[in-house]
């Protein structure tokens, strides 16, 4: 299955991608200065060169500059892109395969810094519980398009939810110290914890 042809992005929304890129990369410079709690908005805005209200405009709240990104442990086109012969399960673990190796070394520094403070600070993992619950949306949406059936089924639905929940058990830590020299080293770590996981739910979750 190939992709169908981008739609050519215009000067306004390459500028609205360039402005939040921007507000992203002072965000994360100045939480690796002075921390997280000690960055407020008021100072991301100024490094960024946009006032607080703008920087509203591309992110709910300051946890958001975090969880917000430009990709995700599976891209929707990359899962798109599978073999219809695939199960939903098998798409996902190819689509995750795809993501990993399309990424830059820039990309997985930056996957690796965002899950380190979604690892370290509530808040984070607090609002990445609704970050969880958009990408089943999204999710249970490809799952629809592969199967011809509605992203409102209530099987389609289902199955979005036990993929994302995999995920969650095996990345959403308990306890802070996943990312420490104990837990993962680098991204491709988690990524293997997750196809570890899909596998196991492939295989029907056995006990």
């Amino acid at each position: 299955m190939s992709e169908p042809p981008a739609r050519p992005v215009g000067l306004r929304e390459r500028k609205k991608a360039r402005t939040r890129a921007a507000i992203r990369q002072h965000a994360l410079r100045l939480f690796r200065e002075q921390g997280y709690y000690a960055t407020t908005i008021e100072q991301i805005a100024d490094a960024a060169e946009i006032s607080p209200a703008t920087f509203f405009r591309y992110f709910p709240t300051k946890e958001d500059v975090v969880l917000q990104d430009d990709f995700d442990v599976v891209s929707l086109g990359a899962l798109e892109a599978q073999p219809p012969e695939l199960s939903p399960v098998g798409a996902f673990r190819a689509a995750s395969a795809a993501t990993l190796a399309a990424l830059s070394p820039d990309d997985l520094a930056r996957f690796r810094e965002t899950a380190e403070l979604t690892a370290a600070i509530p808040e984070i993992r607090a609002r990445a519980i609704d970050e969880f619950v958009r990408t089943i949306n999204q999710i249970a949406e490809a799952i629809a398009l592969r199967t011809g059936r509605s992203a409102d089924d209530f099987e389609v639905r289902t199955v979005a939810g036990a993929l994302i929940g995999v995920i969650m058990s095996v990345t959403v830590p308990a306890s802070t110290d996943i990312w420490t020299s104990e837990g993962m080293a680098d991204v491709s770590d988690m990524f293997a914890r997750i196809d570890q996981a899909l596998e196991y739910l492939e295989r029907g979750l056995p006990l």
